[in-house]
């Protein structure tokens, strides 16, 4: 694990590690980022106090589709995020939940988000979360731990994050998916829960989550009972 003060993004400067020829299973955390961002260039407020970190993983032919790791990153953080919430003194016992394609939600409120990126073999994984410190001028509800009665230590989280997220990739790259993507149902919000999907050309399709396909993509019934298959958008809950 690497820690530095500040930087402008974790994920742009692991970029630049991956293209020098970094082995995969590096972790860069900063304390504080300049220019931290989301999914769709979306800014990333980031205060001193919550974790914002980056690893990279080196694709191998026979690993499956690079863009699932998604679903490995989300696993692996939603099971740190429900260690902290079952025992860490002060915190008030939330649901976290898993939204597609990279958010977790804790009572119904962002708590964290990830960032994929790609440069050759290299996938970028990148991830914030907040632990002492939420935005509350965001067109979607955020929240902390520390608004649940504590907040981790940073460096501590990040150490049992790394180890949670290599146990996962670990079962992604030696049994496939199918594992991770049925975790991943397990701790996502239930079947039947209603969403909107805003796609890339502006459009928004609602429907009922119906779950992922075999793929990782998302799969919205919709109201006259077809089913479409979401591969990229950003999605709300309704």
């Amino acid at each position: 694990m690497r820690t530095v003060a500040e930087t402008g993004s974790t994920n742009a400067d692991m970029l630049q590690l991956a293209r020098s020829g970094v082995s995969e299973g590096l972790w860069l955390r900063a304390e504080r980022q300049l220019g931290g961002r989301g999914r769709q260039g979306r800014a990333w407020v980031s205060p001193v106090g919550n974790f914002y970190g980056s690893t990279l993983v080196r694709v191998r032919g026979s690993d499956p589709a690079a863009a699932t790791l998604a679903l490995v990153a989300a696993v692996a953080l939603e099971e740190v995020v429900g260690v902290y919430l079952a025992h860490f003194p002060g915190l008030r016992r939330g649901s976290a939940v898993i939204k597609w394609p990279n958010d977790l939600l804790l009572n119904g409120a962002k708590l964290s988000g990830i960032l994929l990126e790609r440069a050759g073999d290299a996938v970028i994984v990148g991830i914030g979360v907040n632990l002492a410190h939420h935005p509350d001028d965001t067109d979607r509800r955020a929240t902390s731990l520390a608004a649940q009665g504590a907040a981790p230590d940073p460096a501590d989280f990040a150490e049992t994050l790394a180890d949670a997220f290599a146990r996962w990739l670990s079962i992604w790259r030696g049994q496939g998916l199918v594992p991770v993507r049925a975790r991943w149902l397990e701790r996502a919000h239930p079947i039947g829960t209603a969403l909107t999907a805003r796609l890339a050309d502006g459009t928004a399709v609602d429907g009922l989550f119906d779950g992922l396909d075999a793929d990782g993509a998302l799969i919205l019934r919709l109201a006259d009972g077809a089913t479409r298959a979401i591969h990229a958008g950003d999605v709300f809950l309704l």
